[in-house]
């Protein structure tokens, strides 16, 4: 188990797949600098970034949920969830991450909405069967 000062980002996992330089850069160095791609992500991300929540169609979706696992030690925000009623009572949770661009071949993207998943099980107490990805 870690403790609170403990955990790491889940954003950190997708900045090391993708580029380990990167992933120092914001995560040991501090560093940051915004570029057009930078802002476009930023600009795509202001409405699943603010907490909040709504129903539609019978699903609860839930906007910037916060998430931790303290036996992993990560820490983060999912960009959505939402839940739904399933058989037996139990509700369906199934995150979806926002991306500017399009997919990547490598994972960082798919461990990223993973470390979401597992952190949503450990919380709540049920098995996440899926989630997605969205690019815009």
């Amino acid at each position: 188990m870690f403790s609170e000062d403990e955990l790491l980002p889940i954003s950190a996992l997708q900045h090391l797949l993708f580029c380990p330089r990167q992933c120092a850069l914001i995560h040991t160095e501090q560093l940051w600098a915004e570029n057009l791609l930078t802002a476009e992500g930023r600009i795509a991300h202001e409405k699943v970034d603010e907490e909040g929540a709504e129903t539609r169609s019978g699903r609860r979706i839930v906007f910037g949920l916060p998430l931790r696992s303290f036996r992993l030690g990560l820490v983060g925000k999912a960009d959505v969830v939402e839940f739904s009623g399933g058989d037996g009572g139990q509700a369906i949770v199934f995150p979806v991450e926002h991306k500017r661009g399009r997919p990547k071949q490598k994972d960082c993207d798919r461990v990223q909405l993973c470390a979401q998943a597992i952190c949503l099980e450990e919380m709540l107490g049920v098995t996440v069967e899926a989630g997605a990805l969205y690019y815009g």
